[in-house]
């Protein structure tokens, strides 16, 4: 079972950067994001900026799994949500891969070790972005987490979370990466997302007296694009090419390409990237 499995996996496969990476880490980024990019600067502050759009579960899905999937790539993204002064913790998990109903079910389960054993290692780690491997031979063959991330190809991880004013752990979020993709930069990364990450999620849990949440746009804005345009806007949000979403759809990548450019005037932006982040500001995607 996961339960037994997880204790002893979370404490053999914990791997803290050392001191010695941390420092070389802190020395080469000078804790600023000065190490991004111009494209990565664009990409965290329409990130950033996304965030604070993110009002139900399915907001937050369409985010995470597309913007953020495009700054921080991961395969499968655990969010564990502190309730009140208890330190169980409700889980929810996502991923545009096939979904593994019974390892969600494994993760919300209240006894679980997982998440307080991970929640253990990162609190050890002066609440610090942890880099865990999580290969095959450390994670019982028999267990659900285990089973998953052997079916998407995965056996990397990094955990990092929030805490309150007395250093109680409030969240914890785990990406689950591909092997090898993890990086200082990455970790960093996470270490700029994560706050967030937990105020998206967090307000995701209020009970809004609309179903989309907070201030809802205008009819003009809501009608601005066709519900073709909308559909082919939500494809880009999910980082799909021209020809996979004429592949989805059954067109020509031309007919996409020139949707795209009719999205693009009518949102008045530059690019795919600006179109994204205009219509999450109107509010035209992830309703």
């Amino acid at each position: 079972m996961l339960v037994d499995d997880s204790r002893t996996a979370v404490q053999a496969m914990s791997r803290p950067p050392q001191p010695e990476a941390m420092s070389a880490m802190d020395d080469s980024m000078d804790g600023h994001p000065s190490f991004l990019d111009p494209l990565e600067l664009e990409a965290l502050a329409l990130n950033l900026d996304a965030s604070l759009r993110v009002h139900s579960s399915n907001h937050f899905f369409c985010w995470t799994q597309g913007l953020l999937k495009n700054l921080l790539r991961h395969e499968l993204l655990i969010c564990a949500l502190r309730k009140g002064d208890s330190m169980s913790f409700d889980v929810d998990s996502f991923s545009t891969a096939p979904p593994s109903h019974a390892l969600s079910r494994t993760l919300s389960v209240h006894n679980t070790s997982l998440i307080p054993n991970l929640v253990k290692v990162w609190a050890s780690n002066h609440f610090r972005p942890v880099i865990c491997e999580m290969g095959k031979e450390k994670l019982s063959a028999g267990s659900e987490l285990a089973r998953e991330l052997n079916f998407i190809g995965t056996n990397d991880i990094v955990v990092h979370g929030t805490y309150d004013t007395i250093g109680t752990p409030a969240s914890l979020f785990i990406f689950v990466c591909r092997s090898g993709t993890i990086s200082p930069k990455y970790a960093r990364l996470v270490e700029l997302m994560v706050p967030f990450l937990h105020v998206a999620w967090v307000r995701t849990q209020i009970s809004w007296p609309e179903a989309g949440g907070g201030p809802p746009s205008s009819a003009a804005e809501r009608d601005l694009l066709t519900v073709r345009e909308k559909e082919i806007l939500g494809f880009i949000y999910l980082g799909k090419s021209n020809i996979e979403i004429g592949m989805i759809l059954a067109i020509s990548p031309l007919t996409v390409k020139n949707h795209v450019q009719k999205i693009l005037r009518k949102l008045n932006v530059q690019n795919r990237t600006q179109a994204v982040g205009r219509a999450l500001t109107l509010r035209i995607l992830g309703d």
